[in-house]
């Protein structure tokens, strides 16, 4: 299993032909309660960088983008019961979409766990 990183704090967790995707622990905590997430269709096709769901905070609303092109597969529709679960479990029951990888060498342009932190050293 592999963890890829972009500069918009998505993080994309590949378990054969497909990624998790969802958004890391520094951004959560930036954003704040969450309290709205709005999640793409089943079957959407998305290209690396479209914006690929929508989170709303008690600050802010903020755009989640696709860090890799493929097919969306699977969301997790808990998410629209229960939006905290982004801010409890990140990285866990907190993911947003499943989307079929189109190209496994995108990954290649993300960042590594190690890498992303230090990306988060340097802007915090």
């Amino acid at each position: 299993m592999t963890t890829r990183y972009t500069k918009d704090h998505e993080y994309i967790r590949v378990e054969g032909d497909a990624g998790i995707v969802g958004i890391s622990d520094y951004a959560q905590s930036q954003l704040g309660d969450v309290v709205f997430v709005e999640l793409p269709s089943v079957g959407k096709t998305l290209s690396k960088g479209d914006e690929a769901a929508v989170v709303e905070s008690v600050k802010a609303a903020s755009e989640v983008y696709a860090p890799v092109s493929g097919e969306v597969v699977e969301v997790n529709s808990e998410l629209e019961a229960s939006p905290g679960t982004v801010n409890e479990d990140p990285a866990g029951r907190g993911w947003f979409m499943k989307i079929r990888l189109a190209n496994a060498s995108e990954l290649d342009g993300l960042m590594t766990e190690e890498q992303y932190q230090e990306f988060v050293k340097s802007i915090s």
